[in-house]
């Protein structure tokens, strides 16, 4: 059973590091793309584009930027930095 979420920020909250995205909503949102699609578009494996929608990877700035525009929105839509879960060095 797949979970719905109510909210933009809902999903970011479930973020696992100090990044989180919206690949998996973005795909379903034109017109249900699929994760091959997606990944052609890119330039990557499908198994990559898994890995960034699960948040087990962190795409380059350059793949994020690429993953964007096969979306054709801005980025700052699609992914968000969490600069408050980022650990400080040294503590």
């Amino acid at each position: 059973m797949h979970r719905t979420f109510t909210t933009i920020e809902e999903v970011f909250k479930m973020a696992k590091g100090a990044t989180s995205n919206l690949v998996r909503k973005c795909r379903f949102l034109n017109d249900e793309m699929t994760q091959n699609d997606l990944a052609k578009k890119a330039g990557v494996s499908r198994q990559t584009v898994v890995a960034v929608e699960k948040g087990d990877y962190t795409p380059s700035l350059e793949l994020a930027f690429r993953i964007s525009y096969a979306f054709n929105m801005p980025l700052e839509e699609v992914f968000k930095f969490h600069p408050e879960l980022v650990k400080k060095k040294g503590k």
